[in-house]
């Protein structure tokens, strides 16, 4: 088992994961997803539409897991918490959901060619941010 630096650090090496939020019956639904994680404040960010199955699971059941994984399979991380959903993007000035995915693609890919098209896109897709408080982690890396 590795040490609680080590897996947050794993974390904020990659960009990649696979989130698992809970259906109605109780079995898992995974999504592969990118993410930026926070390790001071220990939260994964991630863009969805609001549409989306995971956003459906986690309205009913705030609770999730996210794993990321390395190349070779062999190091892992896990982390495991409540999730906070931001409203759904509305317009695209003045709009704290914009402006937090507009943050969230920096800290994914960096600078986008043209920021009012990619807040209108933000806005025609009623795109949202999960927040995963990653209040348990555990993995091994290494």
């Amino acid at each position: 088992m590795a040490d609680q630096s080590a897996l947050l650090e794993f974390f904020s090496e990659h960009s990649r994961g696979t989130l698992a939020t809970i259906k109605r019956n109780g079995v898992p639904q995974l999504s592969t997803v990118a993410y930026a994680f926070d390790p001071r404040s220990r939260v994964i960010r991630i863009s969805v539409t609001d549409d989306r199955a995971k956003v459906v699971n986690l309205r009913r059941d705030p609770r999730a897991s996210f794993h990321v994984v390395s190349e070779d399979g062999w190091s892992y991380a896990v982390g495991e918490g409540r999730v906070e959903l931001s409203p759904v993007a509305e317009q695209t000035r003045d709009d704290d959901t914009v402006s937090e995915l507009i943050d969230l693609y920096r800290d994914i890919s960096g600078e986008h060619p043209d920021w009012d098209e990619y807040a209108q896109a933000m806005v025609d897709d009623k795109r949202l941010v999960i927040r995963l408080h990653a209040e348990r982690v555990y993995g091994q890396v290494g």
